[in-house]
């Protein structure tokens, strides 16, 4: 690489740990002649600046190349496998096992642009916009992400999130989340799958901020998550893109992970 380094760049380390879940080129076709290591530095330097796809830099590959890339591994399911298997290799690292057995479930709701697609407001949060519905393990990975219009009610917003658990992890038999989440949804995670759906309520009498206990895990991802700046807003027009680069979020943050235990 000849070039000067971007803070977002992936060190050697991480692409050592990204590499080999690349997919090779499709036969037939014309050969690749992109550097995929500066491919995902494009995508990440969007990610983490948060500026517009045209802008990405020129000693950066060609934005349309860099987002032809991205449009088309995030159809192909190839970033979520990437997630998937850097969330195993972490959990492995940290002395767990690959499938979890608990869970935690919550959302955030952003602000979208007039970029358009779906949205809509949440009268809670008063923010015109989308909701991210996040389960994650209890190291904080992320399980499973949707995002929807924020009018959505959260144990309807829940019941899709929940739904991409259904037969990926075999242990996974409880599932934390808040109040916003009581009623109904608990008797539907238990038909739905056998999950017990646990709430973690707020104590009255106490006063001022205190953490939660299990709550404060979800809210730590979605504190790493702000660390990108394209996910400080929605800007995307398709939910799908914004569920791709939430996981392309923790694809870099594991990667990191991953390349210090090598």
């Amino acid at each position: 690489m000849s070039r000067s380094l971007y803070p977002s760049d992936l060190s050697d380390a991480q692409w050592t740990a990204i590499e080999p879940l690349i997919p090779p080129a499709k036969p037939g076709g014309r050969p690749r002649r992109v550097d995929m290591h500066e491919i995902l530095n494009g995508i990440l330097y969007i990610v983490r600046s948060g500026c517009a796809w045209r802008m990405m830099p020129h000693d950066l590959p060609i934005w349309s190349t860099v987002y032809d890339y991205f449009r088309r591994f995030r159809k192909e399911g190839v970033w979520q496998r990437i997630h998937d298997a850097l969330r195993t290799q972490v959990r492995r690292q940290e002395g767990r096992e690959e499938s979890p057995s608990a869970a935690i479930l919550d959302s955030q709701s952003v602000k979208t642009t007039e970029r358009g697609g779906p949205h809509g407001y949440d009268a809670g949060k008063k923010i015109n916009g989308r909701k991210r519905h996040l389960v994650v393990d209890t190291l904080g990975l992320v399980l499973a992400v949707v995002v929807h219009e924020a009018s959505l009610q959260d144990r309807d917003g829940a019941k899709l999130v929940l739904q991409r658990l259904q037969g990926r992890f075999a242990r996974l038999s409880l599932i934390w989340a808040d109040g916003g989440y009581a009623g109904k949804l608990i008797e539907w995670a238990k038909d739905f799958a056998s999950w017990t759906l646990e709430i973690v309520k707020r104590n009255d009498d106490l006063k001022g901020f205190h953490v939660l206990p299990r709550r404060w895990v979800v809210e730590r991802t979605f504190g790493w998550l702000g660390r990108y700046r394209r996910l400080s807003k929605d800007y995307e027009q398709l939910p799908e893109n914004s569920e791709a680069l939430i996981l392309l979020a923790m694809i870099n943050l594991m990667s990191r992970r991953v390349s210090k235990a090598v």
